[in-house]
């Protein structure tokens, strides 16, 4: 949908909470225009929001809407939310966050991450990059950055960094100069409906680079393997460990606090040169992948290896990224979002190679029916590399959608497939007893999923 924005519009997100609502939200408003929105409930978002001024309503009614005119909606919105019903009734422009998104960066030269896993890392790897040049790009990331505090930045420059969300198809209709495409997986199946729709998306995306534009492209995903042989545009380079990549990475060492690597840089046209010891304060696999997405389109675009190194190394992390959030008993607890198998996998894989003797507990709160109906099988195979699984209660979201099989069975699935010990609980207050009594001995204990078991983590403490 084309829409011409006027700064005399008040534009009003449904769902400001959000963390990609709220990001974009914050750099309207830094760019003038009058921003307002609703939310079901009061989180950190929405307090930094209020710390900007920017006006929030605590639930959703059609009163909100008195002054308000533009809606801008994610894809988590029903339609049958009382504001959407207002703006049909009173023929307001309703928009998604994607278009809205493309209408903000339309003239501005931007890098675009995209994928099913690795875009809020990959896009904050960059920005860090960046912060170490003379550049000042404007950020919209899909998590707090630490070193701004924020999901968002609004930069002097024409450049801006955004991550952007596949779940509704709607990032499609973002101009990428330069775009990153860290994966494809089985994910948001309610909207693509199959694995053959998703990639069409991502097709349709990646050929929108221009010319003077390039995509990156990671070699290491079966998906992104198979896709780059449908490209009708080749302008794209690849990335990753495989042999065949453009940005290839070898040599690599890990520990807990740190990963070091080689970059061999291999493109048509250019003198192969290789960069040695690029350093990040990260471990796993899947985040030197992320770093070196990074690097290639910020090594493409002309910043100085010394800047990509520093920019890298000083990288201060994202909220929810496994954080280490507290200690208790010489055991440290960690915070996660994975919340798909295969990055419950990834994860659990580095934690394996850098926590070596280490029993390692995962508090899995499943998030979302439809993906846990849908990926049942996987989610059971994903702990394999964990001994120890306190399984919560699923995170609805909001969904009023039945199960349609038994919980305990699909616990006792993971206990089969992924080979270890589980318990069920069904509130914080259990969890904080289970802890208490069984946390001894040379343990690690990661919180995983999507909803509200960042905060359980956080309280636990107390609890215990």
């Amino acid at each position: 949908m084309k829409i011409e924005l006027a700064k005399n519009e008040i534009i009003h997100f449904v769902g400001i909470g959000g963390i990609g609502m709220s990001g974009l939200s914050l750099i309207m408003k830094g760019k003038g225009f009058k921003v307002q929105g609703s939310d079901l409930y009061l989180n950190k978002n929405i307090e930094r929001l209020k710390r900007e001024k920017i006006k929030v309503f605590l639930g959703q009614k059609k009163q909100n809407l008195k002054k308000a005119t533009i809606l801008v909606i994610s894809s988590a919105i029903k339609n049958n939310n009382p504001e959407i019903i207002e703006a049909k009734r009173k023929n307001l422009p309703i928009i998604t966050r994607g278009e809205m998104l493309a209408h903000i960066v339309s003239l501005m030269k931007n890098i675009v991450v995209v994928g099913s896993h690795g875009k809020t890392t990959t896009t904050s790897l960059i920005a860090s990059i960046f912060q170490k040049t003379k550049l000042d790009p404007t950020v919209i990331n899909g998590g707090v950055i630490n070193s701004i505090k924020s999901t968002a930045k609004l930069g002097k420059s024409d450049w801006s960094i955004l991550e952007a969300d596949e779940s509704d198809g709607s990032f499609v209709h973002i101009p990428p100069t330069y775009s990153i495409i860290t994966n494809i997986d089985r994910e948001h199946m309610d909207f693509y409906k199959s694995i053959e729709e998703l990639k069409s998306y991502f097709v349709q995306f990646i050929e929108k680079v221009p010319s003077f534009g390039k995509s990156f492209i990671c070699l290491d995903d079966e998906i992104n393997h198979d896709l780059v042989k449908k490209l009708k545009n080749k302008n794209f380079y690849t990335y990753g460990t495989n042999l065949k990549s453009n940005f290839l990475i070898k040599n690599i060492k890990q520990s807990k606090s740190l990963s070091e690597f080689d970059l061999q840089v291999k493109v048509p046209n250019k003198k192969k040169i290789v960069i040695k010891k690029i350093r990040i304060p990260l471990f796993g696999t899947h985040n030197i992948r992320n770093a070196v997405a990074a690097a290639a389109v910020a090594i493409t675009i002309g910043i100085s290896v010394y800047d990509i190194k520093r920019g890298l190394l000083n990288f201060k992390g994202v909220q929810r990224r496994f954080n280490k959030i507290f200690s208790y008993n010489n055991i440290d607890f960690y915070d996660d979002y994975a919340h798909h198998p295969t990055e419950i996998k990834v994860v659990l894989d580095g934690v394996k190679k850098v926590f070596v003797g280490y029993e390692k507990v995962c508090i899995f709160q499943p998030h979302r029916i439809t993906r846990l109906k849908d990926l049942r099988r996987q989610f059971s195979f994903a702990f394999k590399d964990s001994d120890i699984v306190i399984l919560c209660p699923i995170y609805t979201a909001g969904e009023k959608i039945k199960l349609g099989f038994d919980y305990l069975n699909f616990a006792k699935e993971i206990i089969k497939n992924s080979k270890v010990k589980l318990f069920v609980i069904n509130n914080n207050n259990e969890l904080a007893r289970f802890l208490k009594k069984n946390m001894y001995g040379k343990k690690i204990v990661i919180g995983m999923g999507a909803g509200s078991i960042s905060n359980w983590i956080r309280k636990l403490p107390e609890l215990m």
